[in-house]
């Protein structure tokens, strides 16, 4: 199946915001030494195969390849969204979470962007330019 410019395009962007997320998961708990929270490694775990995935499909020209990058991008921009949530909104909590609270606001950014925010955004990035590919493919079977 013919590799589109769009596919192409997509493809080099969406792996640049997982590469980009990856790398700024990494600067907060390497280099600034916040520890993440079990939410967090949730979030690393479905983000960093992304860069992974979405480099392969590119080099080899396949977007196909890209699949389960699609589907990892469905699960995490949910999680990351309740994990905001839970951040954001005082009255819930996250027993769940351990030694590190999962509420915990290591940045906060003009007083709504904190790193579940900004993992947010990441994955729905993805998700929404692969699935504007894949409508203007004008459906599955073209991927």
């Amino acid at each position: 199946m013919k590799f589109t410019k769009l596919q192409e395009n997509a493809l080099l962007i969406v792996w640049a915001i997982a590469l980009v997320a990856t790398m700024g998961s990494l600067f907060y708990s390497e280099i600034m030494h916040f520890e993440p929270c079990k939410l967090c490694w949730f979030q690393r775990i479905l983000m960093y195969p992304l860069v992974i995935i979405f480099g392969t499909a590119y080099v080899k020209k396949d977007f196909s390849i890209a699949l389960p990058g699609y589907i990892l991008s469905m699960i995490g921009a949910p999680l990351a969204l309740y994990h905001y949530i839970i951040q954001q909104v005082d009255t819930l909590s996250a027993d769940f979470c351990g030694q590190v609270s999962c509420t915990a606001k290591y940045v906060n950014y003009f007083g709504f962007i904190t790193i579940p925010f900004l993992s947010f955004v990441a994955f729905t990035l993805i998700f929404l330019v692969y699935t504007i590919v894949i409508v203007k493919n004008k459906g599955a079977d073209k991927v």
